[in-house]
């Protein structure tokens, strides 16, 4: 049940920190990308005003360059609970998962095995399935055929003393489901093996604590979650030195931010990261009153805030699509908090989902469809045709009432 102790959200607080463009469409494809806040952008534009230069001790514009990137570094492991040194700042996450899957073959022999959930993200799968070329078993996690769910339980059948990781999702970014990272990864850990989790379709809706969750590698998106485009890589800095070098010869063990990161920091996009907890931190300090100054618990107390304003507003959709005869909702048929994030996708009887979203943006309401790279997915519950898939809804904590009840209204029409 939602805390009904929670601040509710301020929204003409909240949008106030956007540019005031945002505002002109009822935009529902966050879960492609977010819209980005004032401070990110202020941080991103300061630094290449001031400090644009190799960042590193040489001088004094190159060490306040090198501090603002580090600074961004070690807020966005404080942010999700992490140790600065064990979390790696990248392109992107499929990036991510390509050079971890890469840096941790050789440790493996021929006949391992590992288990790729169909419910991912391509991201967090085909990195997987090429180890198949040098020896490793790929086993596939199965979904239910109609509700796309993953059972825990199915995983028990899968794990053997030959499993070497499991790759799956926090949340499907098909589904909108949360997935019980604490008992998945319970199983794994007797099993003696590892799990590599993709949250990028949960990062956006929940504060996020990777020491409490014991979680081994744990990836997201910075642009679903207010930032620039880049990855964020957090593993158990064991586990991370041990990690097979991916970057230059003479980079050291230790030395997780180069050797796992052949294509080199992106220095101004990595000093706008601390823009985001800018804007945690303005919103904090908006709606709390006497939260102490430490990132977690600033994190957590605005995310609580968030998801109780989109779980008000995911079960005005789930009721409307429920209502829709004509409309298959893949995914739980409810809008409560710890079941789903407020990321909704269906399909509709006799019609074409890419007829859809051109028909809801002539009334400026911002839909998309296709597979969203989660084509094996999709297949797997039936979606005949996944490249032209699902029409998806997708809703971020900026999102108001008001562009909720135009979402069904125009959807009311369309279906």
């Amino acid at each position: 049940m939602m805390n009904s102790k929670v601040a509710a959200l301020d929204m003409a607080f909240v949008r106030a920190q956007y540019p005031e463009t945002c505002w002109e469409w009822s935009f529902f494809d966050n879960a492609g990308g977010s819209y980005v806040p004032n401070p990110v952008i202020d941080r991103i534009t300061t630094y290449m005003r001031e400090t644009q230069v190799q960042p590193g001790p040489h001088f004094p514009v190159a060490a306040q360059a090198q501090a603002h990137m580090d600074d961004s570094h070690a807020r966005m492991a404080a942010m999700i609970g992490a140790d600065k040194g064990e979390v790696l700042i990248t392109p992107s996450t499929s990036y991510s998962v390509y050079i971890l899957a890469n840096a941790l073959r050789p440790a493996w022999s021929d006949g391992d095995e590992i288990i790729v959930a169909v419910q991912n993200h391509e991201a967090n799968s085909g990195p997987w399935r090429r180890l198949q070329e040098f020896g490793l078993k790929i086993l596939d996690w199965p979904v239910h055929p109609e509700t796309g769910s993953l059972d825990p339980r199915l995983l028990d059948s899968l794990l053997t003393e030959r499993t070497r990781l499991v790759a799956f999702p926090h949340v499907s970014n098909i589904l909108g489901e949360i997935n019980d990272v604490t008992e998945i990864t319970r199983k794994v850990h007797d099993a003696g093996a590892l799990v590599c989790v993709d949250a990028v379709a949960f990062a956006p809706h929940r504060a996020i604590d990777v020491k409490a969750w014991d979680l081994d590698f744990y990836l997201f998106s910075f642009y679903k979650i207010f930032g620039p485009h880049m990855g964020c890589l957090y593993g158990k800095k064991d586990l991370l030195i041990d990690a097979e070098n991916q970057g230059h010869y003479f980079f050291d063990d230790d030395d997780i931010a180069h050797k796992l990161n052949p294509a080199g920091p992106q220095h101004e996009m990595i000093a706008s990261l601390a823009g985001i907890t800018d804007y945690l931190d303005v919103l904090a300090e908006h709606h709390l009153s006497n939260l102490p100054y430490d990132p977690r618990a600033r994190a957590a107390a605005v995310f609580d805030m968030i998801a109780q304003h989109e779980a008000t507003l995911a079960h005005k959709i789930v009721e409307f699509l429920n209502t829709k005869r004509n409309v298959r909702l893949i995914g739980p048929t409810t809008g409560a908090a710890d079941q789903r994030v407020a990321t909704f996708s269906f399909t509709v009887d006799k019609q074409k989902s890419a007829e859809i979203p051109p028909l809801a943006a002539a009334e400026w309401v911002g839909l998309s469809n296709g597979h969203f790279y989660a084509k094996r997915f999709l297949e797997a519950v039936g979606i005949s045709d996944a490249d032209d898939g699902v029409v998806r809804a997708s809703l971020a904590h900026y999102t108001s009432e008001d562009d909720v009840e135009k979402l069904i209204s125009v959807l009311d029409r369309v279906l």
